[in-house]
C-alpha cells in the first residue's frame, strides 16, 4: 500500500503570506504614526502658532490641519502597503500630497498671515515687543544674533571636525605608550556634566580675558565637544583596512598622500556626521552662552530666544514661536541635505 502525497497548496500558502505581512506592516505604521505623535505635535503647534497669531486662531488651525493631515496619514500607509508597483505609487503619493495640501489651504488659510515674523525686517525689535506686551528689552537685530550663532556653529565645528580627524587617526594607526591611558582619560572627560565645569570655565575664560567674546564659548563648545568626536572617528578608521593604506604607499605614495588620496575618502561618512552633530551643538548652545556673555552685540539666537520668551512671558506667544520656527530652520536644512550620508554610518569596532 502506498502513501499518497500531496503538494501544498503554493497559491494559498502565498495568499496567506501576502496578508499576514500586510498585517503586520499595517500595525507597524500605526505604531510608528501614534509613537511619533507626542514629537510632531509640539512641532505643528509651535508652526501653527507662527503663523496664525493669537491663542483662538491657534486652536482652530491646529486641529484642523491635525484633522487634514492624521487621515493623509492613513491613506499614505494604506498606499505604502497595497500598491507594489513603484511608479503607480509614486503617482499616488503625489495625488495625495496634492489634495492635501490644497485641503490644508482650504480650511486654515483664513486665519494664516506673516505679521509674526516681522522681527525678520523690523530691526527695532524693542517697540515690537512694547506694542505686543513685552518689557521693551534693548535688542540687536535678529540678523546679528543670526550672524553670530552662524559663527560659533561653523568655527567650532571646523576645529572638532580636523582636531577629532587627526587625533582618531593617530589613536588608531600607531600604538604608543601612555595610548590605553589617553583613551580612558577621553571616556572619564565624556563622564562630567557639563554644567559641574561652569564656575572653573567661567574662572579660566576671566584669566585669559575671554569673557564676553564669541571666541572663548568657541573654544569651551568644541572641548567638550572633542573627545566624543574623537571616539568616533577613531571607530572609522578602525574600520578602514590597514592594506589599503600599505598598498598605496607600496605604490610610491607618501604616509601624507596615503592619508588624504585614500584613508579619508574612506571614513567620509564619520567626518559628515560629527560635523553635522557638532554644527547642531554649537547652534542650540545656551548654557555657556549665557554664562560667558553679556553684551547684546554678541548675543546668539538661543539667548535672543531666551530673552525674548522672558518678556513675553504670560502675554502673545506668537512672535516667540516664529522666533523658534525660525530658529530651527537651519537644522532642517543641515538635516535634509546630510540625512544620506547620515543614515549610511556605521562606527566600526573600537580598539582599545
Amino acid at each position: 500500500m502506498s502513501a499518497v502525497s500531496t503538494s501544498p497548496d503554493w497559491s494559498a500558502v502565498a495568499a496567506r503570506a501576502r496578508v499576514r505581512n500586510r498585517v503586520t506592516t499595517g500595525f507597524l505604521y500605526v505604531v510608528l504614526v501614534l509613537g511619533s505623535l507626542p514629537i510632531v505635535v509640539p512641532y505643528l503647534w509651535l508652526v501653527t502658532v507662527a503663523v496664525s497669531g493669537r491663542m483662538g486662531a491657534t486652536t482652530i488651525v491646529l486641529w484642523r490641519t491635525l484633522a487634514v493631515l492624521m487621515p493623509a496619514l492613513v491613506v499614505w500607509s494604506v498606499v505604502r502597503m497595497a500598491v507594489v508597483d513603484l511608479r503607480r505609487q509614486r503617482a499616488l503619493e503625489f495625488a495625495l500630497g496634492a489634495v492635501t495640501l490644497v485641503v490644508l489651504a482650504a480650511v486654515t488659510g483664513p486665519h494664516l498671515h506673516t505679521d509674526n515674523f516681522r522681527f525678520l525686517w523690523n530691526s527695532n525689535i524693542a517697540d515690537t515687543l512694547k506694542g505686543a506686551g513685552g518689557v521693551g528689552k534693548r535688542y540687536p537685530s535678529v540678523w546679528i544674533a543670526f550672524g553670530n550663532s552662524l559663527m560659533l556653529a561653523g568655527i567650532q565645528m571646523l576645529l572638532v571636525v580636523t582636531s577629532s580627524t587627526l587625533a582618531g587617526y593617530y589613536l588608531s594607526r600607531f600604538d604608543f605608550r601612555g595610548r590605553g591611558g589617553y583613551l580612558k582619560g577621553l571616556l572619564i572627560l565624556q563622564a562630567f556634566p557639563a554644567m559641574s565645569l561652569i564656575v572653573p570655565i567661567f574662572l579660566i575664560m576671566y584669566w585669559v580675558n575671554l569673557i564676553d567674546s564669541l571666541a572663548g564659548v568657541v573654544l569651551v563648545v568644541a572641548a567638550l565637544e572633542l573627545p566624543f568626536a574623537i571616539f568616533v572617528m577613531k571607530g572609522f578608521f578602525d574600520a578602514v583596512p590597514w592594506d589599503i593604506e600599505m598598498s598605496a604607499m607600496t605604490d610610491g605614495a607618501s604616509r601624507r598622500q596615503a592619508f588624504f588620496l585614500v584613508v579619508l575618502p574612506q571614513v567620509k561618512v564619520g567626518m559628515i556626521a560629527v560635523a553635522v552633530f557638532t554644527f547642531l551643538r554649537g547652534w542650540e548652545e545656551y548654557v555657556f552662552v549665557r554664562t560667558l556673555i553679556f553684551g547684546n552685540s554678541n548675543w546668539t539666537m538661543s539667548l535672543y530666544l531666551f530673552w525674548m520668551q522672558d518678556d513675553m512671558m504670560g502675554t502673545d506667544y506668537a512672535m516667540v514661536s516664529a522666533m523658534g520656527l525660525f530658529y530651527i530652520v537651519p537644522s532642517i536644512v543641515l538635516y535634509t541635505l546630510c540625512q544620506k550620508y547620515l543614515t549610511q554610518m556605521s562606527v566600526g569596532g573600537i580598539k582599545g
